[in-house]
């Protein structure tokens, strides 16, 4: 096979997106830090699911327009680091190829390489080690190659061998990877595109799936999805796609994923069930999502609910004339917004009530797509905005939405709620974007931030032993103590974090805290710290129950 064209590399697309898609859950099990953060899997997956639904919309047999519309549509879908990097490899790719009608084994390798300097220019500050290693070595081996190879598929299989041996150097170049025993996760996900490539072009199967029958859930869900764009809003026989989890509690209904997933499939279709020995992930359309909100209740507490009107999406997707009832207002537009990320209800408000315009759901294992990011400043209407991510897994996101947006927008690049909230304190409506930028980064930078969590695995990291389910104390993002006891780990942590110029402390509790135990913990802080003023606020987070600022 000495060339290539646009219907060929878009199977290739659907085959590494595919097999991306069946083995995310592995991809995110082999994120190393031990907090809840599992999730470069689903990330890359979802970036790549995007990327390939709108290579399949417009699969052209000039490769150079399917390769924008790969990179369209890996741009819009891109979350998290490893996702934004992966887009920007193809967005790379594609940029060097637009011209061609088709590609010889020369022009892919060149492709690759300029996809990977791409990624790399995207990058602040590149880390060797993770999947940009991974994308470099393999692009550079491609290059060698295509001197002497002129058949395509060799030419994927030394791409493919040289991927590997470079995912299996991580762990040398990236001493958190061997202390825990791991290979990086992003370099492993990218791995997985190449065999998928591969695996099109010499038309052989992949690997039957890896991780359960819900996987096939997953295909339909996505099917599914992709079939929306074709059909009409009066189509829809399930309007509310409904997302939850449920963490399950002793004394309630013993959790069975089969049974779940049978009794749920009774509410609507599209239904995706992920679950493990604490928690259980649900995605389904649904025309009752009380009544499937109401199921989930007899297994334990709810989390993260998102309900969103499908019809209504879909009718401002496709321009028709659906209508809700309601007097459609003219759209208002702000000089000025500020758009934020966060996870629960109270972290919201709070945030709201600093000035934010919107905050978007999301965090940890939850991080929001450019499209996310995008659509929720747009529905805003503002002519300049500031993006807040909260977490650096979501930086990158943020910076690809800025750059698209078309109004003038600016990321100040906030890792944590704490700081998120000092950098909006410090917000100007008559300075300019580039000085408001400048003056919250400046100001977030005076603030400490604490976070408990829970570990998720046994590991050790920098000296700490960590066991899993106990809780963790992190200062400034580095794990400090892990200890059994939620008391003791968060007395210990806000001594870490105090010093003699702190004025104010800010208690953010969340899910699995009282009220009545976070107060006795701002007395606790009080008593110790005289003159310090302490402020206590229920943010309703999962997954830490506390979240400390320290100013």
């Amino acid at each position: 096979m000495k060339s290539i064209n646009g219907i060929q590399f878009a199977d290739m697309v659907q085959m590494g997106a595919h097999h991306l898609f069946q083995n995310a859950d592995y991809v995110d099990a082999l994120n190393v830090f031990p907090v809840p953060d599992g999730d470069t899997g689903t990330n890359m997956n979802l970036s790549m699911t995007s990327g390939a639904k709108e290579t399949a919309a417009h699969t052209n047999e000039h490769i150079g327009k399917t390769a924008q519309a790969l990179s369209k549509g890996l741009l819009m879908g891109a979350r998290g680091n490893s996702g934004v990097i992966l887009s920007q490899l193809f967005r790379g790719f594609g940029k060097s190829i637009e011209q061609f009608d088709t590609l010889n084994a020369k022009q892919f390798a060149d492709a690759l390489n300029y996809g990977v300097e791409t990624a790399y220019k995207a990058v602040m500050k590149p880390v060797e080690g993770t999947i940009l290693t991974v994308a470099k070595d393999s692009a550079r081996k491609a290059v060698e190659v295509s001197e002497d190879v002129e058949d395509i598929r060799e030419l994927m299989e030394a791409i493919v061998a040289e991927a590997k041996k470079s995912l299996d150097r991580t762990p040398d170049l990236l001493p958190v990877l061997k202390e825990v025993g791991v290979v990086d996760s992003g370099g492993q996900g990218l791995v997985f595109v190449y065999e998928g490539f591969l695996a099109s072009l010499k038309g052989e199967e992949l690997p039957s799936k890896t991780i359960g029958s819900s996987m096939d859930d997953l295909v339909s869900a996505e099917h599914h999805m992709s079939v929306q764009g074709f059909m009409d809003t009066a189509d829809i026989e399930f309007g509310f796609c409904t997302e939850f989890m449920v963490r399950f509690e002793d004394g309630k209904k013993a959790f069975d994923e089969t049974t779940f997933r049978n009794d749920l499939s009774e509410y609507g279709d599209s239904l995706l069930v992920i679950s493990d020995d604490e928690i259980a992930k649900i995605h389904i359309h649904s025309e009752t999502p009380g009544e499937v909100l109401t199921y989930g209740q007899q297994y334990g507490d709810l989390i993260k609910i998102k309900i969103e009107n499908m019809r209504q999406q879909h009718t401002e997707i496709v321009g028709e004339g659906y209508s809700t009832g309601e007097t459609t207002k003219k759209a208002e537009i702000h000089p000025y917004a500020i758009v934020t990320v966060a996870m629960g209800s109270g972290v919201s408000e709070l945030l709201k009530s600093l000035g934010a315009s919107a905050v978007i759901e999301g965090g940890q294992t939850m991080n929001p797509s450019t499209e996310d990011i995008v659509k929720a400043i747009e529905a805003v209407g503002a002519e300049r905005v500031l993006i807040l991510p909260n977490n650096k897994n979501i930086v990158m996101a943020a910076e690809q939405a800025a750059e698209i947006l078309g109004i003038e927008a600016a990321v100040v690049p906030t890792k944590t709620i704490p700081q998120g909230m000092a950098a909006i304190l410090a917000f100007n409506p008559q300075a300019t974007v580039e000085e408001n930028k400048n003056n919250m980064t400046e100001s977030y930078a005076q603030v400490k931030t604490g976070q408990v969590t829970f570990a998720v695995r046994d590991t050790s990291i920098d000296g700490v032993e960590i066991k899993k389910d106990d809780f963790m104390a992190l200062a400034e993002g580095k794990i400090v103590l892990s200890n059994p006891s939620l008391k003791e780990v968060t007395t210990s942590l806000i001594q870490t974090l105090m010093d003699e110029e702190a004025e104010i402390v800010t208690v953010i509790y969340g899910e699995g805290v009282s009220e009545e135990e976070a107060n006795e913990f701002a007395a606790f802080i009080e008593a110790k710290y005289g003159e310090v003023e302490v402020e206590v606020y229920n943010g309703k987070q999962p997954l830490y129950p506390y979240i400390l600022s320290v100013e």
